[in-house]
């Protein structure tokens, strides 16, 4: 089984979920279209979730991490989708970023065994200019990375016109409005048009790196071949690489805890499809010059269930274990889907 309740993980299922989303999508050309969001106001959406109750296939997950549980996310508003990066505001409150420039808010719904069931008051809103203003144009509003900075402060990652911007308050975000880009320690102007920053972060206070936003390119190498990053802000301003592996980008990335770093990894191919990733680096390798490298925790491939998986989070639980919570962009595409999926990583130290 898929993790569809009562579908099988065949080829010719998934051929009939596909016709059956062809279906779908040309019934809905008549009576589904985006809302019109005024500048100013939120809209409430409802989504609908289907579990997903094994992972399928045959993953590689380290030792201390299992799958949880997840759902495949969809909505009968147009706008929903493209969903870039996901960060918590509390075990159960979040908010993301769609690359069509929107927020998107809401909670997340446990059942009665702890496991995701469902996303209840979930808004969206439109990313705005400094004048207030919704943009009409992808270029400007191409969203790919956020990180909160406690409750009231969100950073946004944006690619093709490449910069990161603070947004406030995040306490009404269809009213947040952006303060000028800040400054990174590397040429924003070298990164990729598509390949932009998509990882941002904040790095622990108590940390080496006393909090500083952290920023990772999903493509853009360096001169030796590393994708690039960088450290905004507090002792240790400067760049650092990435080593590739295996043909994988960096699509998000998290601290833990303990302070390593937790990357999120996709690769597409045509021969292969899509597979996704999770790297953890030692924390105290993050520093100016360093070319980061770390262990495998997980390796999934389209065998299993996945997708474009994009954004991350994690949620420390009272026993020393964290949960960590993935979810995919569908880029608005019948042969895609909305993702979120769960899974927990047993305590280390």
């Amino acid at each position: 089984m898929d993790g569809r309740a009562g579908v099988p993980e065949t080829p010719v299922a998934r051929r009939w979920a596909s016709l059956a989303a062809l279906v779908t999508a040309a019934a809905c050309l008549s009576s589904c279209y985006p809302s019109d969001i005024p500048a100013g106001t939120a809209l409430p959406i409802a989504v609908d979730a289907r579990a997903i109750e094994t992972l399928g296939g045959e993953p590689m997950l380290a030792d201390g991490l299992r799958f949880t549980g997840g759902l495949e996310l969809s909505s009968s508003e147009a706008l929903f989708g493209a969903f870039s990066s996901i960060r918590f505001l509390d075990d159960a409150r979040f908010l993301g970023v769609f690359d069509t420039g929107y927020w998107i808010a809401g909670r997340i719904v446990r059942d009665g065994e702890g496991r995701l069931s469902g996303l209840a008051e979930v808004t969206l809103a439109a990313l705005l200019d400094a004048d207030g203003r919704e943009s009409l144009s992808k270029f400007q509003v191409d969203a790919e990375s956020l990180a909160i900075d406690g409750q009231s402060r969100a950073y946004v990652g944006f690619e093709q016109r490449h910069r990161i911007v603070p947004y406030q308050p995040i306490t009404d975000l269809a009213r947040a409005l952006p303060a000028a880009p800040l400054a990174a320690p590397f040429d924003l102007r070298r990164l990729r048009s598509n390949g932009g920053i998509e990882a941002l972060m904040l790095a622990p206070a108590d940390g080496p790196l006393s909090g500083a936003l952290v920023a990772i390119s999903e493509k853009t190498r360096d001169a030796d071949g590393s994708l690039i990053g960088g450290i905004l802000g507090g002792p240790l301003v400067g760049v650092f690489g990435v080593r590739p592996r295996d043909g994988f980008e960096v699509t998000d990335g998290a601290f833990l805890p303990d302070g390593d770093l937790l990357l999120l990894e996709r690769r597409f191919t045509i021969a292969s499809g899509v597979a996704v990733r999770l790297r953890r680096v030692e924390g105290a390798s993050l520093k100016p010059g360093a070319v980061l490298d770390g262990e495998i925790l997980l390796h999934a491939d389209n065998r299993s269930q996945i997708d474009n998986m994009e954004g991350m989070d994690v949620l420390p639980a009272e026993d020393g274990s964290v949960r960590l919570i993935l979810v995919s962009d569908d880029n608005h595409s019948i042969l895609q889907r909305t993702l979120m999926l769960e899974f927990r990583l047993a305590a280390t130290r």
